[in-house]
């Protein structure tokens, strides 16, 4: 088992910095960077309030009246007066002390952005994980035990209709049905709280929050269900198809003692096994389309604006927390089957 832990974390190392390189020589080959950005806004002219576009390929030559030590200022400004091999590794440097660098545009620290909009993507994503868990397993173990009939078949035809809708689509329907659209106006229209919020007491503080969230919650786990219900549905029938619910059954089990302490103890091992990298994920959750829609300032919409900016720092800081987090409750996920089931081995042949 240690030997196991060892050599997954030292693993971890390559693939991040494997992950950060692709991405890194990626963005070298992009044009529009924020030094052509910079170059194009200082040497732009107008002519009756009409905006001439000029071409940033002649600008970094020089040829639109910045001089080359203009250049080389702004290249310094935003790092790129180094070779990129040089910029790679002061990157990795800093990024090994978690000094994610400072945004080109919101001159911020990528990690206080990062923060700054973590607690609306929370929300949006620790709503969705719970209730997708909350729904799913109670509905794919009765969709096992009702199997064929015809609970089973009108809620398959629901779940597989909501998940066959995207959930922007469904964000859209449901801002027209209940945000005011042609219908009824029963739900706000834009963000988490309502402007008077801090006015408000603790219960209306909750209230008015949960009124807020319901929509855009709504629109993200509809199209989650399926998934998990039908991998817990299949689980559950597998198990419950299996000889020893027979054997049980010969010797006079009752069908409730079957599936509680028996059949549900070993269908729930792959699905608790997932249960770290989805809860962890939650916390990273964001939805460009969802938060766009509903006006919702999270990580989603940092990401997508970022990369239309060309705001290398918080791409690439992003891209390294989320990868983190990523290789880190995978490996969670793995060690979480020795504690659901101890038969588990890690070691060589043991699997």
């Amino acid at each position: 088992m240690g030997h196991y832990l060892v050599k997954r974390l030292l693993l971890m190392i390559p693939t991040l910095v494997g992950i950060l390189a692709i991405t890194f020589a990626v963005i070298q080959f992009v044009p529009g960077g924020p030094v052509e950005q910079m170059v194009q806004t200082l040497t732009r002219s107008g002519v009756a309030g009409e905006t001439v576009a000029v071409d940033t390929r002649s600008l970094l030559k020089g040829q639109s009246g910045l001089s080359p030590e203009e250049l080389g200022q702004l290249k310094a400004l935003y790092g790129f007066d180094k070779p990129p091999l040089t910029r790679f590794a002061d990157m990795l440097g800093n990024f090994a002390r978690f000094k994610l660098g400072e945004s080109f545009f919101h001159h911020q620290s990528v990690g206080v952005l990062i923060l700054d909009k973590l607690p609306v993507s929370m929300s949006l994503g620790l709503w969705t994980f719970f209730l997708t868990y909350l729904i799913c397993i109670p509905l794919g173990v009765a969709k096992a035990v009702r199997d064929g009939s015809r609970f089973d078949l009108a809620t398959s035809t629901f779940i597989l209709v909501g998940y066959a809708i995207p959930g922007f689509v469904l964000g859209v329907v449901l801002l027209v049905l209940f945000g005011g659209g042609s219908f009824w106006q029963l739900f706000p229209l834009r963000g988490l709280t309502s402007d008077n919020w801090a006015e408000l007491g603790l219960v209306d503080k909750v209230l008015d929050y949960l009124w807020h969230i319901a929509l855009p919650v709504t629109a993200s786990t509809v199209g989650n269900l399926a998934v998990m219900t039908l991998l817990t549905k299949n689980v559950f029938l597998e198990e419950i198809r299996r000889q020893y619910v027979y054997t049980a059954r010969a010797k006079g089990l009752s069908e409730s003692a079957i599936l509680y302490r028996h059949v549900f103890r070993n269908a729930l091992i792959p699905l608790i096994t997932g249960f770290p990298a989805a809860f962890i994920g939650a916390f990273f959750t964001g939805s460009l389309l969802i938060e766009t829609l509903f006006s919702l300032d999270g990580l989603g919409l940092l990401s997508y604006e970022s990369v239309i900016r060309r705001d290398y720092p918080v791409v690439m800081g992003s891209l390294y927390v989320f990868t983190l987090m990523g290789l880190v409750t995978k490996l969670l996920s793995d060690l979480s089957y020795l504690w659901v089931d101890p038969r588990v081995s890690f070691e060589e042949g043991g699997q």
